[in-house]
């Protein structure tokens, strides 16, 4: 019942957003990289450390001039909660100041995505995974005139390629 239920809905979200369904569609065959309508999701590749993978983030954010405006070390805050250890969790958002300006100017939802969050995390078999909201939802559901689109995919690209280089270890 559970499973009808899901292939339901996603049959209705692909109604919805049917570009979306195709991305995720097209993506699905790359075993590297994986959409879910609204979360992108990435592996570290073999040999790259959690801490690699953050310093090649921030070091491609900031070639990109993206600035790193907050870090969350949530599974410390966690541990000090429950005083256990927890598989690391972490929080990095990003954020281009006057593109989310604009973007916000326009439409007030997109304040929803502010800042452009990456979470890397150690899941329970010890993979690291980059994931953030896939924003492609938005900028083709949004009426968003030319240039502000252009500006939201620029987003999206900058955002791809610091998870790129956060799962690469790209130094």
């Amino acid at each position: 019942m559970f499973k009808l239920l899901l292939l339901a809905l996603s049959l209705v979200a692909a109604s919805f957003f049917p570009a979306a369904s195709n991305a995720a569609k097209q993506v699905g065959k790359a075993p590297q990289l994986t959409i879910a309508q609204t979360v992108i999701k990435k592996p570290l590749q073999k040999g790259v450390s959690f801490d690699d993978a953050v310093t090649s983030m921030k070091l491609r954010a900031n070639a990109l001039n993206f600035k790193l405006v907050a870090e969350l070390p949530l599974s410390k805050q966690i541990e000090a909660m429950t005083d256990k250890p927890q598989r690391r969790m972490e929080i990095y958002q990003f954020c281009d100041a006057l593109i989310a300006k604009t973007m916000v100017d326009h439409d007030l939802n997109f304040a929803a995505y502010l800042p452009c969050r990456i979470a890397i995390i150690e899941d329970a078999k010890g993979q690291t995974w980059l994931v953030m909201m896939n924003i492609d939802l938005f900028l083709q559901s949004a009426n968003l005139p030319p240039e502000i689109k252009a500006q939201g995919i620029q987003v999206r690209d900058t955002l791809q390629s610091i998870m790129d280089a956060g799962a690469a270890g790209d130094l």
